[in-house]
């Protein structure tokens, strides 16, 4: 059950303005109703101002005068009719100084075994640009001749799951890679 807003707020209005049992309030607010029992008393919560639910949409009156009749019955909170936002993506994942370097072999990893794969794919997975693919793409990358294809798995940029995910998103099979061509003079 989600809780109220500001909960020893809000149990402190519903003790001094309801007849509602400690129980009922403790629950309501995800409380122990010994606390519950120690705000009443003046103990606990000496300083803190009431929090009015019924003013903030969390309850109704006739949510309270239910549960105030029936001892037994519990308060359920109101549902807002406010659509919430959604919530955002964690945008753009920090990779450690001693990971960076490995992040051109695992786009190059990625181009050699799946060049089908897009390049927006291939940055959102390992958390790089654009430009940054193309140089790798295009040899002119800074850093071009000690990048190594490496599994990008291997390397910790992203995890197996996600690999297959962006994988099959793009029509390939995850796990299929081609086959090595044989070296000359091979049988």
């Amino acid at each position: 059950m989600t809780q109220p807003l500001m909960p020893k707020a809000t149990a402190v209005w519903l003790i001094e303005k309801t007849a509602l049992t400690f129980d009922q309030v403790a629950d309501f607010v995800g409380m122990h109703p010994l606390e519950v029992q120690a705000i009443a008393d003046g103990e606990v919560a000496q300083g803190i101002i009431g929090y009015d639910p019924i003013a903030n949409s969390q309850l109704t009156r006739e949510e309270i005068a239910r549960c105030e009749a029936n001892a037994d019955a519990r308060l359920q909170i109101s549902i807002s009719s406010i659509e919430l936002p959604k919530a955002r993506g964690k945008g753009a994942r920090y990779t450690p100084v001693a990971k960076r370097n490995d992040r051109p072999d695992g786009i190059a990893w990625l181009l050699r075994n799946y060049p089908k794969l897009p390049d927006p794919a291939v940055g959102k997975l390992l958390g790089t640009t654009k430009d940054t693919i193309a140089k790798v793409r295009d040899r002119t990358h800074w850093n071009s001749s000690n990048i190594k294809p490496r599994d990008p798995v291997i390397l910790g940029l992203c995890t197996q799951q996600a690999l297959n995910a962006v994988l099959l998103a793009a029509g390939e099979k995850p796990g299929a890679l081609p086959l090595p061509a044989p070296e000359d003079g091979a049988e």
